[in-house]
């Protein structure tokens, strides 16, 4: 199958996006918003200063008086033409405009204050104010459905009024890790190696909008296999290795025996192609899970994640794609000869690089990598642009 067909299969085979819920402004961060946030208060909610000083009405000098206003004070009347007043708090009733401490200066003798630059107009009405609804009125739309929550959007959701926001649950993944030959500690020895794949791919899943309920290691056993399969609680089930038709790959068998619906079943696509997406039988319930499974080459791993994982966790978590991004390429961009390639490159400026240790089993260049270029058959000559799609959790 196409790379770029595979991916549109995942995003479609998810459906609607899950539930939606509503969770604690603590908790919703990497959600999606399932609906517009709104603006529930004008921001500011009232004029403000935006800088340490005194409010002061009317040309200068000014009589100063009272006590100084504080950010969280309630709102008082200007005392006589001028009130010392610090950052964010609200301005006092009369005032025009805010005389900057570095600005003025305070006769202490006869409580007057004087601009330093003495100039006509030098505190225009208005200046150094935060008006009331600078940024947004209530009702305002700020943010529309489908957006993930950072931590920016829950700054701007507590100072829109809100404590708890409606978000599409998250889908829950459980990673089954296969193979014999992995280690879990130490130095390779023995024909084995260390597991790349089980500390790596965890974070990533997470970044793409899922909740890892689990992760572990199958061993090459087709009845382990069937079981972790069939038993496992989660939305999606993402496997590593046995997707080819090596003499202990049973992916392939386990699937058929389970009564799964194969959906993609390798993608042309470099490194990772013998990846795999299947919808299996729903639950009692009737809830339909999916598994992805990944090739075991840590980087062909990446590409699985990046063409099977990510869009169909994505879109089941009710996040909108983002738009494509395209950059120039500062050097040629080696493809394959048939088909799609995806290459870590650096970004430098406006364009991208290449890396070396690009091989499927490799992740050194991976490690500098800031994204993937997707590089069509034949490579993206100099000066070229070329797709380039994010690393998960980057």
């Amino acid at each position: 199958m196409a790379w770029e067909r595979a991916r549109q299969t995942a995003r479609v085979c998810a459906g609607q996006p899950l539930p939606v819920v509503t969770r604690s402004l603590g908790d919703a961060l990497g959600h999606a918003l399932a609906e517009p946030l709104t603006a529930l208060t004008d921001l500011p909610p009232f004029d403000t200063s935006a800088m340490d000083g005194w409010a002061v009405a009317g040309p200068g000098p000014w009589l100063v008086g009272g006590a100084a206003v504080l950010a969280g004070d309630r709102c008082a009347p200007l005392s006589g033409h001028g009130t010392a007043v610090a950052t964010g708090a609200r301005l006092p009733t009369g005032a025009t405009a805010v005389l900057r401490r570095e600005h003025g200066k305070f006769d202490a003798e006869g409580g007057t204050l004087h601009d330093r630059f003495d100039g006509p107009g030098s505190v225009a009405p208005g200046r150094d104010i935060r008006p009331r609804g600078q940024e947004c009125h209530a009702g305002e739309a700020l943010i529309p459905a489908g957006v993930t929550v950072t931590p920016a959007v829950l700054g701007l959701a507590a100072a829109a009024g809100y404590d708890r926001l409606a978000v599409h649950r998250r889908s829950t993944v459980e990673l089954l890790v296969l193979g014999d030959e992995l280690l879990e500690s130490g130095l390779p020895r023995h024909g084995q190696v260390r597991d790349a794949l089980g500390p790596m791919l965890p974070p990533w899943l997470r970044s793409c909008g899922a909740d890892v309920i689990g992760s572990r290691r199958v061993a090459d056993d087709v009845g382990l296999l069937r079981e972790a399969v069939t038993c496992s609680p989660a939305d999606v089930v993402v496997t590593t290795g046995s997707t080819a038709a090596g003499p202990v790959d049973f992916l392939h068998a386990t699937l058929d025996e389970a009564g799964a619906r194969l959906l993609v079943d390798s993608v042309a696509v470099r490194p990772g192609h013998p990846m795999l997406l299947a919808e299996l039988p729903p639950t009692p319930d009737g809830r339909t899970r999916r598994l992805v499974g990944l090739p075991g080459n840590p980087l062909a791993a990446v590409a699985g994640t990046v063409t099977l994982a990510a869009p169909l966790l994505r879109r089941l978590g009710g996040h909108t794609d983002a738009e494509p991004c395209r950059m120039r390429a500062a050097a040629p961009l080696p493809g394959h000869p048939r088909d799609t390639r995806l290459l870590p490159v650096r970004r430098t400026d406006h364009e991208v690089a290449p890396l070396p240790f690009d091989g499927p089993a490799m992740l050194r260049g991976l490690v500098f990598a800031d994204g993937l270029a997707v590089v069509p058959p034949g490579g993206v000559p100099a000066g070229a642009t070329a797709e380039i799609l994010d690393v998960p959790g980057s």
